[in-house]
């Protein structure tokens, strides 16, 4: 399979036309380097609130606008799916379940079929100001490609949240992010990384990159990343690619699941069959004070 993770900076649209014009141009590049998949970043759709009559600095009225506006982008993706013939998962935003404000994530296919997916830890500015909150489940899902998952951005620093996938089979863990820092952008690059090496699977991570007139992205710093367990037959660094920081644009990937299956069974560790172990270890106090 071969991945195509965005480096991705937000744009402000005088018209649907813009952001259908953009979105091909970004489908289309990815789909004719040969990517099967594409990942697009957390947050990726604030940009749709420029598409309706709101203030910047209003960031209420903008999540508003967003959550309004993204199940006709929704329409344009999944219409790019299918004319590529490439799996997409878009850019995540605001979704109101009654009251409640989620940030959900979606896998379409070329089919037509989509898969939502909610984080589940917020940070502390979701929390406040923002009022984020986190929802269940984690899903997998089955696809042409194989068996998928995604975890959004602060997730991926949860070993707890991808271990049940590990368990379930899933050999591809998606991190779309959206990182003010470059503190924030190495912590989730660390968390994929760590959640490749334990499951012994591949991870990519996309970012969101640029400054923006809304409070929740106005700044943003990333790369896109795709990762893999540092052992026999795969790169040395764990790293399969990797863009330069805050360059916009593709990273570009490919990943073999066979190669996985070699290193589980004839690597040089096995910590993908080795972590029930860690239950059986017990831990005592020594006082050399």
């Amino acid at each position: 399979m071969r991945i195509a993770a965005a480096t991705y900076p937000l744009d402000w649209f005088d018209g649907w036309e813009g952001y259908e014009a953009k979105m091909a141009r970004w489908v289309a590049d990815a789909a004719g380097q040969g990517a099967d998949l594409l990942l697009f970043p957390e947050y990726g759709a604030m940009e749709l609130a420029s598409l309706s009559d709101i203030s910047p600095d209003d960031l209420p009225a903008a999540t508003r606008a967003v959550a309004h506006n993204i199940p006709r982008a929704l329409e344009i993706l999944t219409a790019l799916a299918a004319e590529h013939d490439v799996h997409i998962v878009a850019p995540s935003g605001p979704f109101y379940d009654g009251d409640r404000l989620l940030n959900r994530a979606y896998l379409l296919t070329p089919s037509g079929a989509i898969g939502p997916q909610d984080k589940q830890m917020m940070t502390p500015w979701e929390v406040t100001p923002w009022q984020v909150e986190g929802n269940g489940p984690v899903h997998v899902y089955d696809t042409a490609l194989g068996r998928l998952a995604i975890l959004i951005c602060y997730d991926c620093e949860f070993p707890l949240l991808a271990r049940p996938l590990v368990e379930a089979g899933v050999d591809l863990i998606l991190i779309p992010s959206c990182t003010e820092t470059v503190a924030g952008y190495n912590r989730v690059r660390i968390g994929a990384m760590a959640r490749a090496l334990e499951g012994q699977c591949f991870t990519a991570m996309s970012s969101t990159t640029g400054t923006y007139p809304i409070d929740a992205v106005e700044t943003n710093h990333g790369a896109g990343g795709i990762f893999c367990p540092p052992d026999k037959g795969l790169p040395e660094t764990g790293v399969i690619a990797c863009a330069t920081l805050d360059v916009p644009g593709w990273t570009i990937g490919d990943i073999d699941f066979d190669k996985l299956t070699h290193v589980r069974e004839t690597g040089g560790v096995r910590t993908r069959a080795d972590w029930p172990s860690q239950a059986k270890i017990t831990f005592a106090n020594q006082d050399l004070r």
